[in-house]
């Protein structure tokens, strides 16, 4: 299936991992950046809106139809954050765009990227475990054609992405142990790109996606 995808988050590590390989993908024919700031590329598949409040996006409405995938990589950490100010910059705010996406396109994959750990009976004692478990599990009640939750655990970025965090050039050399002693809890961000393409292209069998699924969705 060709897909037509919004990504959003692109400025950030994990939504610009997903764009590159989404500019690689021949199944990927059109890409709709919806970003606060610009990313700066030029390409012909690639369009960009730039709007700085996403928790109100009625006013771009109209730009968001026709497309069947949606890559939601936006996100803020919870450090140093109140529950009630994680609660409305990562719940209130993606179930706001989503419900939108799901409201203009029925047929729409909708890949959220969540995280290890999350707790999907939202009680736990971790404040950002039980906010995620929460965004997850209201995700899954919107009429999109399918929604995957992505909970993706170490990263190892994309060789020469200009998002990177800077920890990673100070822990970056630990890949190689991590995955050897950690083989179900670590992926590289190209393979968690591969597998948010894959599974909207062809579907999979869960909707709740931890790194081993990761792992083999993004099998060659």
């Amino acid at each position: 299936m060709k897909l037509r995808a919004i990504i959003t988050g692109s400025t950030g590590m994990v939504g610009e991992g997903v764009l590159l390989e989404c500019l690689e993908d021949p199944n990927v024919e059109k890409i709709l950046l919806l970003n606060r700031k610009s990313y700066g590329i030029s390409h012909p598949k690639v369009e960009e809106i730039i709007h700085s409040d996403f928790s109100d996006i009625s006013a771009i409405k109209d730009k968001l139809k026709g497309y069947n995938a949606c890559f939601f990589c936006s996100g803020v950490s919870s450090i140093g954050l109140k529950e009630e100010e994680y609660l409305k910059l990562t719940y209130t705010l993606t179930l706001h765009v989503a419900s939108i996406l799901a409201s203009l396109n029925p047929n729409m994959s909708f890949s959220y990227i969540s995280g290890a750990g999350t707790d999907s009976t939202e009680k736990g004692k971790t404040m950002w475990a039980r906010v995620k478990g929460k965004t997850e599990n209201d995700l899954l009640k919107l009429p999109f054609a399918k929604v995957y939750n992505f909970r993706p655990g170490y990263m190892h970025p994309t060789p020469g992405a200009k998002n990177t965090l800077s920890a990673y050039k100070y822990i970056g050399w630990s890949f190689p142990i991590l995955r050897t002693i950690f083989p179900k809890r670590v992926s590289t961000l190209k393979q968690l790109a591969l597998a948010m393409i894959r599974a909207s292209e062809n579907g999979y069998s869960k909707n709740t996606i931890e790194v081993e699924d990761i792992l083999e969705l993004s099998k060659p």
